[in-house]
């Protein structure tokens, strides 16, 4: 009778202690997630901005705008370029309008607002503000030509910019930015309004613009929202609860079998590099590869990134697991990148690791005793964590490209970085999120989002590259958009080296056959 007491006791014990720890779980992803939705609405925001600013800047090199036809005519050549934008206007340095290149825009403003009610950004930043039209609220962005005249931009900025919302909330949320005086310049909300008291809200704000983005649910949503994990736990401490009655001598694991696990993988190299080819969206050719890393056991069973990389970055073995892919990737890719002197092989960094000690020198060693050529190494520093010290930080960076390295950053329009962040960096290449390149065939703002991030990487005179392109028809779309290079399993998935090896052959031989074909074609 005793044994079935500690036995009951033990599993109400670990059930109870299950249904707080999948609660607690299932809380906390979903404001991780509801969190995260809320900084992309914010950085989407600041993306609108930085175009806008840039559209100005484009317009103030052209020369001084003025009301003449010739000179409106220009400008309006500047708003037809630029979807996101609805009209230019010179105004006076106490934001009265001039004039504007589409005139007959001024006729939906219900107001306009003073440049004592706009909002600066910096000491010599652009100002914004919310101007109120007719059919919605769009966004103005100010900047002074001289000490008379400014020029505004003004910003559509539309309601499905903001359209992020998992579908099961889509109904029971609204997603909202604001200036930071409170005006809302965009919302996402269901067409018949939210009509529910006390709602759940997540917040960010801009460090670069006077910006807020709010997400707010309803709370009866969250009840059902992401919870498919709660049965397993409760399942899991059930059983661990009834094993524990059963044999109350025995202990529990201890928390650092997972790391050891990895220590243990790292001893026998078990970590080993996959390659994913790059390639020229036009023609197909493959321009070089990211290395990957897979955790493949003696049994030959993989393990999955996502099953270990975040453990591995938070207990600091993500730069020998790094360091042990990229020594042997160098050493199998080695006769291929001597051959061929225009292929680059990219490898991810993490912030942290950038920035610790000696690590240009590690660096410049390993592709030294690689035989490999500096230029051909590709730095894509992940954005899964912000830079403690940016100074700091883009002074390796600087010091990386004296020294042949290029340098991009990865998942640019979802990561902690924002667009000054990365021209302060200094890096080569902008890497356009697999997030934007999964619906840039159907959703406008996505298609929008990346052909801005193409302008400014143009002006910033850098590359990009999409990553998880899988479609041709995401192909055609980057394309549309000016991207040129592209990754993803429309091409190759990610794949051992003699797999890797074996698939470039083919591939050459492929594109050497297509390219007779057309060739006789023409002919013909």
């Amino acid at each position: 009778m005793t044994k079935l007491a500690m036995v009951a006791v033990s599993l109400a014990v670990f059930a109870t202690g299950g249904h707080f720890i999948a609660t607690g779980a299932i809380n906390r992803q979903q404001t991780r997630q509801l969190e995260e939705l809320a900084n992309i609405a914010l950085r989407r925001s600041e993306v609108a901005v930085d175009f806008g600013v840039a559209t100005l800047d484009d317009v103030m090199r052209r020369g001084p705008m003025n009301c003449n036809s010739a000179s409106l005519q220009a400008v309006r050549l500047q708003v037809y370029q630029r979807s996101a934008v609805k009209d230019i206007r010179l105004v006076t340095r106490e934001g009265s309008v001039i004039c504007s290149a589409y005139s007959e825009t001024l006729e939906f403003d219900n107001e306009w607002v003073k440049r004592t009610d706009m909002l600066r950004t910096g000491d010599r930043g652009p100002m914004l503000f919310r101007v109120d039209q007719i059919n919605g609220v769009a966004l103005g962005v100010l900047k002074d030509i001289d000490d008379t005249n400014s020029l505004v931009a003004i910003l559509g900025v539309s309601a499905s910019l903001f359209d992020i919302l998992p579908a099961e909330l889509r109904d029971h949320g609204e997603v909202m930015v604001r200036l930071e005086r409170g005006a809302d310049i965009g919302r996402f909300a269901p067409a018949a309004g939210l009509d529910v008291p006390d709602l759940v809200a997540f917040s960010a704000t801009s460090h670069r613009y006077p910006l807020h983005a709010t997400v707010r649910v309803a709370p009866q949503a969250l009840q059902s929202w992401n919870r498919d994990g709660y049965w397993p736990v409760m399942l899991i401490a059930v059983g661990l609860g009834l094993v524990f009655g059963l044999l109350l001598t025995r202990t529990v694991r201890q928390l650092e079998g997972p790391i050891a696990d990895i220590d243990r993988g790292l001893a026998r190299r078990e970590f080993k590099p996959y390659f994913q080819p790059t390639f020229d969206l036009r023609s197909g050719e493959i321009k070089g590869c990211e290395v990957l890393a897979r955790w493949v056991h003696a049994d030959g069973s993989i393990t999955p990134p996502m099953n270990f990389i975040p453990l591995a970055e938070s207990s600091g073995r993500i730069e020998a697991i790094t360091w042990q892919i990229l020594g042997e990737a160098l050493k199998v890719l080695r006769p291929r990148m001597t051959d061929d002197k225009y292929f680059k092989m990219s490898i991810n960094i993490t912030p942290r690791h950038l920035v610790s000690e000696g690590f240009v020198d590690r660096l410049r060693s390993e592709v030294r005793d690689g035989g490999v050529a500096a230029r051909q190494i590709v730095l894509e520093v992940t954005e899964r964590e912000a830079f403690a010290d940016l100074e700091k930080a883009a002074t390796i960076v600087e010091e990386l490209r004296e020294y042949g390295f290029r340098v991009a950053m990865d998942d640019v329009g979802v990561g902690h970085s924002g667009l000054s962040q990365i021209k302060r960096l200094g890096v080569n290449t902008m890497k356009i999120d697999k997030f934007f390149v999964d619906t840039i065939a159907q959703d406008g703002p996505a298609a929008t989002i990346v052909e801005m991030l193409v302008r400014l990487a143009a002006k910033l005179k850098m590359t990009v590259i999409a990553e998880g392109i899988e479609t041709v028809e995401q192909r055609q779309a980057l394309l549309a958009c000016g991207v040129e290079d592209g990754q993803g399993y429309l091409v190759s998935p990610p794949l051992p080296f003699a797999k890797f090896d074996d698939f470039l052959i083919r591939h050459a031989v492929k594109l050497d056959a297509e390219a007779t074909v057309r060739d006789a074609s023409r002919v013909a």
